[in-house]
């Protein structure tokens, strides 16, 4: 069985498994769960909370 790793919804980053590290984000768009890096998480912080869909960051 193959691993899919977690993976950045903007940057691409993996993490070393299967689960999100506890400092990424999870987001849901459009029915969609996605999830951000810490590192993409702390550059977008305002439009995450403000709730703007990825689309436009």
């Amino acid at each position: 069985m193959r691993m899919v790793r977690a993976t950045c919804g903007l940057c691409g980053q993996q993490a070393e498994t299967e689960e999100a590290p506890l400092t990424w984000v999870t987001s849901v768009e459009n029915g969609r769960k996605l999830l951000y890096c810490d590192r993409c998480a702390r550059e977008n912080v305002r439009n995450i909370e403000g709730k703007l869909d990825s689309v436009y960051w």
